[in-house]
């Protein structure tokens, strides 16, 4: 079988080439032959085509632009963001979108900047801005990243925002935001902080937060660095790092800090603690949320649960630390998944240019092993500097494939490296369901557009059973990538927790079709700066339905299901015993509650 695009084949060229599409308008190359395990199960999915469309002015996106506050003084912070978010805030069963805005510096201009800008989706592939109905406009902070959930378990979707100051965390009262981090407990320290994940560490229904900081910078202790007599952005090896923070949930609203009782302090020394992506996964299989921490410049870190809330760091023994020569890297977006047949989970991890993304797979006992050559990661990343990345399934072939944003953070990077570049296109890498990728290129279309990117999130906004992407560009506009995916088999799973946390966050889930058995888990955080949408979607190719559905919740609840028809969403309530397909609500065609 060979997949085609707009009317054209996709021809393999050779052992270790890529698949190459110079194809017109917006669409990209896609996917692998029924020669290779894992498309569609190995049935002829009859030629999936995959094709992504950039629909950010037609969907009212195209006012957001972010601002770094630059002015020529070249302050590390204005590298970083921004972050975004796919939430559905008002809980219509359509993904809503929020965008942070960023900041300027007060010295130099009184200009204010929206921090936050969260857009309504309507439904019919446009949103609206609702920033200031739902109490979010007006927010003056320098942001960075979002990290969502129903922290409060009353049954909406909340939000935190990582600041160069006091964080901030945004309680959801129907669909109205309140900012309640200082009486939460949550804004203590002024600490420049970034990514975050919540995750519930105990098990006790209540979902618990860790936030990674980065490295000790103020304006009065900016270090100056130059290139050719100019003044340039310095490397993080010029800062301190910053201790990240860990805070549980007491359950009433509030949240404390317990950073050192969890064994998240003192794992090394904490200058050197430089984080910029977190993601939350489960190596050994216990049912127990582990974190690991992507550090720029420095080693990185697995805490491993014991069990009980507490953990143990366990990077270098795991082999996840350094790169394989043991050298540290510039550690930015992560995010992990089960991307062959083995079962076990694989970590990514962005780097800088000339430090190839990093691929680790679990091998048993919490060792893990390098596999970015062997995935047909490496030799195609050596050349970017990735921030966002995230797994899903592109081509709704019951893999995951792997999405990485990249963008440069020196302007003049093309005088320092020869063939480098500021502004760099997105990668798309398809798994061929072996857990080894092809990468997907593009001559023209968005693939091929260059840019400065740094969030990146996935959802289905259109609720065709695709996924979409979200990216946001440093200094720039965000971007809305509709995927045109031809007809493909998929699920959408959707948990309310009621024992567990209200967001499902750490439930994993079991699909099975034929010979094609995929897993995936309910998580905040991952990527960089960013969040995807929280339901579940299961692939299945030219299937037409999941022969077995297996839900574990965190609780340690196990529900069955048999015989689950293709093309819906379906909503599991913890403890029902029933998947109910979401119904449309009156007054808007389509919506789901």
């Amino acid at each position: 079988m060979t997949r085609r695009i707009s009317g054209r084949p996709v021809y393999r060229m050779g052992r270790g080439a890529h698949w190459v599409m110079r194809c017109a308008g917006v669409a990209i190359v896609a996917c692998c032959t029924g020669l290779v395990a894992g498309c569609a199960g190995g049935e002829d999915a009859s030629s999936v085509a995959l094709a992504f469309t950039e629909v950010t002015e037609e969907a009212g996106l195209g006012a957001y632009r972010h601002e770094n506050g630059g002015f020529g003084q070249k302050w590390m912070p204005e590298v970083v963001g921004p972050g975004g978010a796919f939430l559905d805030y008002d809980g219509d069963g359509w993904q809503d979108i929020l965008l942070v805005g960023g900041g300027r510096w007060a010295r130099v201009s009184d200009e204010p900047v929206e921090a936050l800008r969260l857009y309504r989706n309507l439904g019919d592939g446009t949103f609206e801005d609702v920033s200031v109905a739902t109490g979010l406009s007006g927010m003056e902070v320098y942001g960075f990243g979002v990290a969502a959930a129903d922290y409060d378990n009353d049954g909406d979707t909340d939000f935190f925002l990582t600041t160069l100051h006091e964080n901030l965390l945004f309680r959801n009262d129907g669909g109205r935001f309140e900012e309640v981090g200082e009486e939460a407990g949550l804004a203590d320290e002024a600490y420049w902080s970034t990514s975050a994940a919540f995750f519930d560490a105990d098990r006790d229904g209540w979902v618990d937060l860790f936030v990674g900081n980065y490295v000790s910078w103020t304006p009065e202790t900016d270090i100056p660095c130059f290139h050719e007599g100019d003044k340039a952005y310095c490397t993080p090896q010029n800062y301190a790092g910053v201790a990240s923070a860990f805070y549980r949930n007491t359950g009433d609203g509030s949240f404390v800090d317990a950073t050192e009782e969890a064994g998240f302090s003192g794992a090394i020394d904490p200058v050197l603690d430089k984080t910029l992506g977190v993601a939350e996964l489960d190596i050994t299989g216990d049912g127990h949320s582990d974190l690991y921490v992507a550090n720029d410049t420095e080693r990185n870190l697995l805490f491993v649960n014991r069990g009980d809330g507490t953990f143990v760091e366990a990077a270098v023994r795991s082999g996840v630390a350094y790169d394989r020569h043991g050298q540290s890297r510039a550690g930015m977006g992560v995010d992990a998944g089960v991307v062959d047949s083995t079962g076990e989970t694989t970590i990514f991890v962005g780097n800088f240019t000339q430090e190839t993304v990093s691929v680790f797979r679990h091998a048993s006992g919490g060792y893990f092993t390098d596999r970015a050559t062997i995935s047909r990661i490496g030799f195609p990343t050596m050349g970017t500097l990735t921030f966002g990345l995230f797994l899903f399934d592109a081509d709704l072939d019951g893999d995951l494939d792997l999405f990485l944003a990249n963008g440069h953070v020196l302007e003049h990077i093309a005088e320092i490296l020869e063939g480098a570049t500021f502004a760099e296109p997105a990668q798309l890498f398809l798994n061929r369901g072996d857990g080894v990728f092809e990468e997907a290129l593009s001559a023209t279309g968005v693939l091929a557009q260059p840019m400065v990117a740094r969030g990146a999130a996935y959802a289905d906004y259109d609720r065709d059973g695709d996924l979409d992407v979200l990216l946001l560009e440093n200094a720039g506009p965000a971007h809305l990538w509709r995927n045109d995916l031809n007809e493909a088999g998929w699920l959408h799973v959707r948990l309310e927790g009621r024992v567990s946390n209200g967001s499902a966050l750490g439930a994993r889930i079991e699909a099975v079709a034929g010979d094609l058995r995929m897993e995936r888990r309910i998580r905040s955080g991952s990527s960089f700066l960013s969040q995807s949408a929280f339901p579940a979607v299961f692939g299945l190719g030219a299937r037409r339905q999941v022969d077995s559905l297996i839900v574990h919740w965190p609780s340690g609840l196990v529900e069955r299901f048999a015989g689950v028809e293709a093309g819906q969403e379906v909503i599991l309530v913890e403890g029902s015993g029933a998947l109910h397909p979401a119904e449309p609500v009156a007054g808007r065609s389509g919506v789901l509650r």
